[in-house]
């Protein structure tokens, strides 16, 4: 449903992606990843049609999203990290703004309110940045776009309600929904984006389902200095050590996300081929 070929994009003399390639599929929650100034946001607007590729090819749905068609933007939703809301109550919002959806669910809404404990009639300007991003965070689950983009969407949350926004955005996928959710937070969102996006120095590094990842990869914990021998990542801990290795079929623990990134980051190219060739040998 997203198909990005070849993309170039630059912020003047800042040339922040080169030949960039991805493919998204629907009925899937992806977490895309990178350090900070990666291009996370950059590409999400891309993808929504707020920024323009130099070169390459973007379709969303199967719209070019630079054109801004309005089929296109009932069908996408983007919360940003930061955003200003006008001085209305939120059903006067709502009644302004949900016509544009088509698909707009007012009784998902409803209960989504009513799951974050936000009153119909509360100013939006009167709630704390935590309640304007479940506010957002409803709207865009009940707007029954197919595109549902958050960047950095637990920022202000407080650790009841991120558990509350992980059970949220379960409930929300659909088999012909893509939500992307960019963020930094990886522990936020683990047990809950599947698959995993690395973006860095301008290219995908990573597009992988956690099942893959943990066909590829095993990642080890160890009292003592582990032998360097076959190591591709490691990171010493308070009771010894976590390393990453290519799998070799054995049982693994859960993959713990942060180890994960950091991994990629430290080897991209070597970790990029163990897949290219595991996929290689499965398709032989």
């Amino acid at each position: 449903m997203i198909h990005i070929s070849h993309m170039d994009f630059s912020y003047k003399k800042n040339h922040l992606f080169k030949d960039l390639s991805l493919k998204l599929s629907p009925g899937t929650i992806y977490g895309l990843l990178g350090r900070n100034g990666a291009g996370k946001t950059t590409l999400l607007k891309i993808i929504s049609g707020l920024l323009f590729p130099e070169n390459g090819t973007v379709t969303t749905a199967g719209y070019i999203p630079a054109k801004r068609e309005p089929e296109f933007l009932q069908d996408i939703f983007f919360l940003p990290e930061e955003y200003t809301l006008p001085g209305q109550k939120i059903i006067e919002y709502k009644n302004l703004i949900s016509p544009f959806y088509p698909a707009f669910d007012e009784r998902k809404f409803r209960e989504l309110l009513d799951e974050f404990s936000l009153p119909l009639d509360r100013k939006l300007t009167t709630l704390s940045y935590g309640q304007k991003k479940k506010f957002l965070i409803s709207f865009g689950i009940a707007s029954g776009s197919r595109i549902f983009l958050l960047d950095e969407p637990t920022n202000g949350l407080d650790i009841p309600s991120k558990t509350q926004f992980r059970r949220v955005i379960a409930s929300a996928g659909s088999d012909d929904r893509i939500i992307i959710i960019s963020t930094h937070q990886v522990r936020d969102m683990e047990n809950l984006i599947d698959p995993i996006v690395i973006i860095e120095n301008g290219k995908v590094v990573m597009n992988e389902s956690l099942e893959s990842i943990e066909n590829t990869l095993s990642v080890r914990k160890t009292a003592g200095e582990p032998e360097s021998t076959g190591i591709l990542y490691t990171e010493k801990t308070l009771n010894g050590y976590i390393t990453v290795t290519e799998s070799k079929n054995e049982p693994s623990g859960d993959m713990d996300l942060e180890i994960l990134f950091n991994a990629v980051l430290a080897r991209p190219d070597k970790i990029t081929s163990l897949f290219n060739r595991r996929k290689s040998h499965e398709t032989a």
